[in-house]
């Protein structure tokens, strides 16, 4: 079993815990993540490693609160325990040599965002990192990636934060400034990253995306994580999730990623369902 030693609400669809897992902590790198299990009932869900510390034994995981696994997580607290805490899986990201970075992370992609930018900071690489949001009063983890980055811009679609825009607009405003990037990593919405890359492509600039598509297992056996990249088919599991942006195959990608999309929220639906029942009946 794998005790939660901390739980903290980052929004109001966001949360973060910190997993009692020594094993994982001693072997983790940025761009590794996990699959748990809440019960023996329970799905499969991979969720990334946001931070991990090797003398205390944690693992540190941010989950967005979208289905009925999420759900199910987000009522456990501190104290309790999940199941299964199966990692690291996948491979570490690959961030040594680069003299200066942007990284961009979109909404809940930003969980993963910033320990690629912690990464790529602690080694000396100059990062300025990109933020995006829908509104300032959902914004996630700013502190935790001011300290890994030499500058960090926050936009937001509403303008909420005093910086109105897309990702993209900060993005090329810094390329066409001389910013002199020779490495993107964005991480975010399928849509985002594909509009990254559409950006980056004619400027020459290696643009690193990780992927996160249906995923079971983990090892590469089931299938369901299979990707189209430079025309080969590739397992976000066993080859990623990191990819080269510029050679994977969006369209195919974002009509996947919607293949159990009504399945998911009538499982999402009947779950609540179930909970306002029980709580009535209590």
């Amino acid at each position: 079993m794998f005790r939660i030693l901390q739980k903290r609400k980052l929004n109001d669809s966001m949360t973060l815990m910190v997993i009692d897992a020594p094993y994982i902590a001693k072997k983790a790198q940025a761009g590794e993540f996990i699959i748990l299990r809440v019960n023996e009932h329970g799905e499969r869900i991979p969720l990334t490693i946001a931070d991990y510390d090797r003398e205390k034994g944690t693992v540190t995981i941010i989950y967005q609160i979208v289905g009925k696994t999420t759900m199910i997580l987000d009522r456990l607290n501190e104290g309790d325990a999940l199941l299964d805490f199966i990692g690291p899986l996948g491979k570490a990201s690959n961030l040594t040599g680069y003299k200066k970075a942007a990284v961009i992370g979109g909404g809940a992609g930003c969980a993963i965002a910033y320990p690629q930018a912690k990464a790529l900071h602690a080694q000396g690489t100059k990062v300025d990192m990109i933020a995006g949001f829908r509104s300032q009063d959902i914004v996630i983890l700013e502190d935790e990636m001011r300290a890994a980055s030499d500058n960090l811009t926050i936009m937001t679609d509403d303008g909420s934060n005093g910086n109105k825009g897309f990702v993209t607009e900060a993005l090329r405003s810094n390329i066409e400034n001389g910013a002199g990037y020779d490495l993107v990593v964005a991480i975010g919405p399928l849509v985002m990253m594909r509009a990254v890359c559409n950006l980056t492509k004619p400027y020459g600039i290696k643009t690193v995306i990780s992927m996160n598509p249906i995923m079971i297992d983990g090892t590469g056996m089931c299938g369901g994580c299979r990707l189209t990249v430079g025309g080969k088919t590739k397992f976000a599991c066993v080859d990623g999730p990191d990819f080269d942006g510029h050679e994977v195959d969006f369209d195919e990608a974002i009509k996947r990623s919607r293949t159990y999309f009504d399945m998911e929220r009538e499982a999402a639906r009947d779950y609540q369902c179930h909970l306002m029942e029980g709580a009535n009946n209590a």
